[in-house]
Formats: structure tokens, sequence, C-alpha cells
């Protein structure tokens, strides 16, 4: 074999690692990797039961209920569709109802079974990912205003 055909082969093999050493990297990432959804967006896709997602909206008023021992029954809600979720544990202290949440789980027979249940900080924080589901579903609210139209440059 000629040289240049040796330094060909050897390029070509180094490739390959390399490639295999890049789809052992994102096979790892792939079960790390939680996506968000509102509740719209988990009506609108085919999200797999069993698959770990997260989801946020808001409490909908109304429908916190306690279940036995510390199991807690509640719909998130982004004012167009609702689901309704079962956590076992401690919520949060700011978890409350009509206020922001993000809900990290397994979607199961239509029940979204939450893992880890996040609230807002404060009264002026919703979660970016809370507020942009809420903007595109055009029920955003600040403080019950609607949220103003911004005028064109002139």
């Amino acid at each position: 074999m000629k040289r240049k055909h040796k330094r060909l082969t050897f390029v070509a093999i180094a490739l390959l690692l390399l490639g295999a050493a890049a789809a052992l990297v994102l096979s790892a990432f792939e079960d790390s990797i939680v996506f968000f959804y509102s509740p719209t967006e988990l009506a609108e896709k085919n999200v797999v039961d069993g698959r770990h997602v997260r989801i946020g909206g808001l409490v909908k008023e109304g429908s916190i209920k306690k279940g036995e021992g510390a199991v807690t029954l509640f719909e998130v809600t982004d004012l167009s569709n609702t689901i309704a979720v079962s956590f076992t544990g401690l919520l949060p202290d700011l978890f409350r109802e009509g206020q922001g949440v993000v809900a990290e789980g397994k979607l199961k027979d239509g029940v979204f079974m939450a893992s880890d249940v996040l609230a807002k900080h404060d009264e002026n924080y919703m979660p970016p990912e809370v507020a942009d589901a809420l903007k595109k579903s055009g029920q955003w609210n600040t403080g019950g205003n609607p949220p103003a139209k911004e005028e064109s440059a002139k």
C-alpha cells in the first residue's frame, strides 16, 4: 500500500471514530434533555406517555384538591387548555391558585404525574417559559391590564 493510501485510511478511521464518539455523547444527553410544553402544546403534539417533560402555566382557580397522604391534585392552564396534574410531596410555599408554575414529570393516561413543582418566587416574577406560552396563546395579562400595543417608529 502506498503512503498516500495509508494516510487516507488513517483519516477515514479517525473520522469514523470521531463520529462514533459524537453519537455516544448525543445518546447520553438524550436522557437528560427535558422539553418544555404549555398545556396547549401538550394537547397538540403527540407526547409519548412516560417521556420526561416540563409543563408550565397558571394554577387553575378552584382546582387544588388534597388527596390521600401527601398527594395534591391540581390543574395547570394557559387559559386556552388545561391539564390535570398529580404531585406527591410538599409543594413550595408560594404555590397557590392563579400563580405561575412549572412542573416536571411524566404524562400517564392524560394526567401529568409531577416529580417536581416549581412556583414563582415573588409577586412580579413568572417563569419565562410560562410567560412565553401565555403570550403565544394571546392570554398574556400584565397586572390586570392588556399588554400595550407597540407603535411603529415614525
